[in-house]
C-alpha cells in the first residue's frame, strides 16, 4: 500500500511539472514583443554588452533579464548533460528519469524564452549575452548523490535569485513573467529535495524557507553571483557592474 502511495505522489508531481512547463512555453511571445523603448528598461549607459573586454550583464530591467538568462543557461546545460549521459538510466529509476527529463525540458524552455525575449527587446545581437561555456569537474555524472546535490544547489539558488531580483523589476509584464518562472523553479527545487530525501519535509526546509515569513528566501544579484561562481561551473568571464 505504501509503495502505491509513493508512486501516486511521484506521478502527480510529474504531471504538475509538465503542465507548468507547457504553460510557460506560450508566454515567450509576450516578452519577446516588448521594445527596448519601454521607459522601465535601463538607459543606454546600462544596457548589457561588452565593456573592457568582458560582457557586462547591464542594469535595469534588461540587466535583470540578462542575469536570469545566464542562470537559465547554466541550469539548461546541466540537465542536458544529466539526461543525455551514459549513466542516466543506471543511477536513476524510471520515475526519477521522468522527473529529471521534465526539469530538463523546462530549463531549455526557460533558456530559449530569455534568449528570444532579450533578442527582441534589445534589437541588437551584440548586446545579448552569448552562449556561456561550462565545466563540471566537481560533478560526477555517474553518481546519483553528486547529480542531485548539484541540482539542489542550482535550483535553490535559482529560486532565491528570482525572488531577490523581483523587487528591482519595474516593468509589470516582466515581473509577471518572472513570477511565473520562479513558481516553476520552486517546484523544481521541491522535486529535487524530495528525490534526495523522500518522505521528509526537506522540500520546505528552513534552509530555504524563512522561519519568520514562511516564504522562499530572496537574495539580490550581488549575493547570488558569488554563490554561483563558487560552484566553478561557469567558465565564461562576465561582470555585473550595474546590478544591485
Amino acid at each position: 500500500m505504501k509503495k502505491v502511495e509513493v508512486k501516486e505522489v511521484g506521478t502527480s508531481r510529474r504531471s504538475f511539472l509538465k503542465i507548468s512547463g507547457l504553460t510557460l512555453a506560450g508566454t515567450g511571445l509576450l516578452l519577446a514583443g516588448c521594445s527596448s523603448d519601454d521607459d522601465s528598461t535601463s538607459n543606454n549607459d546600462q544596457l548589457p554588452g561588452v565593456r573592457n573586454g568582458k560582457f557586462d550583464l547591464g542594469g535595469g530591467d534588461l540587466g535583470i533579464l540578462t542575469y536570469a538568462y545566464a542562470l537559465e543557461q547554466l541550469e539548461a546545460d546541466f540537465y542536458t548533460r544529466v539526461v543525455n549521459g551514459n549513466t542516466f538510466g543506471l543511477i536513476f529509476n524510471s520515475e526519477e528519469q521522468a522527473i529529471l527529463s521534465d526539469l530538463y525540458a523546462h530549463e531549455v524552455i526557460h533558456r530559449e524564452f530569455f534568449k528570444a525575449a532579450l533578442t527582441g527587446a534589445l534589437e541588437d545581437d551584440t548586446r545579448v549575452l552569448p552562449t556561456l561555456e561550462f565545466a563540471y569537474a566537481s560533478v560526477n555524472f555517474g553518481n546519483r548523490a553528486s547529480v542531485l546535490g548539484t541540482a539542489k544547489a542550482l535550483e535553490d539558488t535559482g529560486v532565491s535569485a528570482y525572488n531577490g531580483a523581483g523587487r528591482y523589476i519595474q516593468n509589470s509584464e516582466y515581473l509577471l513573467l518572472a513570477g511565473k518562472i520562479v513558481s516553476v523553479e520552486a517546484r523544481h527545487a521541491s522535486a529535487i529535495r524530495s528525490l534526495l530525501n523522500p518522505g521528509t519535509d526537506s522540500f520546505a526546509g528552513d534552509d530555504v524557507v524563512t522561519t519568520t515569513q514562511g516564504l522562499d528566501k530572496a537574495e539580490r544579484p550581488g549575493l547570488i553571483i558569488p554563490q554561483v561562481a563558487a560552484l566553478n561551473l561557469i567558465q565564461t568571464p562576465f561582470t555585473a557592474n550595474y546590478l544591485p
